[in-house]
């Protein structure tokens, strides 16, 4: 391809997801059945010459594009997604043409250089020790990964024990406690680590979801704790000043999961949730949920950035770096700038407006609980504290058959959920682009007994 062709190409790429981008508030949240039905198309042979990339991207945009959930768009009320800022979107743009590998100073010095800003302006707006490092890596699973093993590892090491040359047999046992509703990929990271789960002691929580300091299973020197900023249905806090008090006392090790309740923090109407989790030792947020970056972008933050950076230390005798270069705070060894995203999101958005979006989100979620509860045989299960709102079913209609026939129309998609062993759905509200009005909007479609697909 001449770079002639290669110009014309990336213009008609950019022309095709602008378009998309113009229909997102109008389009059908997920596709229909023929929709999906039509990417069938995509089953073929692998071809045994070049094609054309024109014909490929015509083909990935006719097909594809009414293949998606529309999780970019206002209506989507799924999980905790965000939109696509476009600010993130245009820095994504370029990371792409960059074709950077991020490891180091030595591979992309502007990858380097913004994503070592961006750690000071995240450790800024979530107030965090200063002094701590982060890895920008692919979730919060990821991330979660990387700090229980470096928590394990410095646990060890206090004992004296050379977890990099002994490794794990014969060594001290270091205890996991976390709540019994912890999401499952916190369990899925410690299962990769070989915490097996007779060895996790699960901490009682009350039936708003927050661990009850006076039960909690006892602390010592090789423990990890792990604690919930925004429980993924309810949208709860641990209390952090008491737990973290324990933990220190005992010489344990405190970690925070804040996927997203983390950016509660940056406000000034919900930050008292937050209050006392500074003291922990590492944290997990992601870019990709409350900050509105591209996926796949999170952090992993740890106070003691020299003990992260020992723990996933990957230089090679041809690759060595700094020692907190990304490839020293991550599990990649070549990975993408996914720092540079959420720099751009921060430089244009600033404090206040990072304020502004969650606050606004926690305000909606509020006007959406207030206008559905009670009404079409919905029940509002939770205090609204944040963006969640969780709700139950009354009557004949299941929370499941209730999510499916709302999903059906088009007009919004959310999913169901679990909580105390009971069925229910959960309403996220997180995406930029969301305004009253489509929560206005998506009120009148729940509370409505029956209507057709778009």
């Amino acid at each position: 391809m001449s770079s002639l062709d290669e110009h014309d190409l990336m213009i008609e790429a950019d022309v095709r997801a602008s378009d998309y981008l113009r229909s997102v508030s109008t389009r059908n949240v997920y596709p229909d059945q023929s929709q999906i039905a039509a990417l069938s198309e995509f089953d073929e042979a692998l071809p045994e010459y070049p094609t054309d990339p024109f014909d490929m991207l015509r083909k990935l945009d006719m097909l594809g594009s009414p293949a998606t959930s529309v999780s970019t768009g206002p209506n989507y009320l799924g999980f905790v997604i965000g939109g696509l800022l476009p600010a993130a979107a245009a820095a994504d743009r370029m990371v792409s043409v960059w074709d950077q590998c991020a490891s180091s100073h030595a591979n992309s010095p502007i990858a380097a250089k913004l994503e070592s800003v961006a750690k000071d302006w995240v450790l800024d707006i979530l107030d965090l020790p200063r002094g701590a490092a982060i890895g920008f890596g692919t979730s919060a699973t990821a991330c979660g990964l990387s700090c229980f093993a470096a928590a394990r590892r410095e646990l060890l090491a206090r004992q004296n024990w050379d977890l990099d040359n002994d490794g794990l047999v014969g060594a001290p046992e270091i205890k996991v406690v976390l709540p019994d509703i912890a999401h499952i990929t916190i369990f899925k990271a410690l299962r990769i680590l070989g915490f097996g789960r007779r060895h996790i002691r699960l901490a009682k929580t009350d039936k708003r979801g927050r661990i009850d300091s006076d039960t909690l299973p006892p602390l010592d020197r090789n423990t990890i704790l792990c604690l919930q900023a925004g429980e993924v249905n309810s949208g709860e806090f641990d209390p952090f000043i008491p737990l973290i008090g324990k933990a220190q006392k005992a010489g344990a090790w405190v970690h925070v999961d804040g996927a997203f309740g983390l950016w509660a923090r940056a406000t000034q109407t919900h930050r008292h949730l937050t209050e006392g989790l500074e003291q922990a030792d590492s944290w997990t947020t992601d870019g990709h949920k409350w900050l509105n970056t591209p996926y796949d972008s999170a952090m992993a933050i740890v106070k003691d950035g020299d003990a992260f950076a020992r723990a996933l230390n990957a230089d090679a005798v041809y690759a060595t770096a700094e020692p907190h270069a990304q490839k020293n705070l991550t599990l990649e060894f070549s990975r993408r700038a996914r720092g540079i995203p959420i720099w751009a999101v921060l430089k244009t958005l600033g404090r206040q407006g990072v304020s502004d979006m969650v606050e606004r989100h926690c305000r909606q979620a509020k006007m959406l609980a207030k206008g559905i509860d009670g009404k079409n045989g919905i029940q509002v299960i939770n205090n609204v504290v944040l963006n969640q709102v969780l709700c139950t079913t009354n009557g004949d209609e299941t929370p499941a058959d209730f999510t499916a026939r709302m999903n059906a129309t088009g007009k919004v998609w959310f999913g169901t959920s679990v909580w105390r062993g009971k069925p229910a759905f959960r309403l996220s509200v997180s995406n930029w682009r969301t305004t009253d009005s489509d929560i206005e909007r998506a009120i009148s479609i729940l509370t409505q007994k029956r209507f057709s697909r778009l």
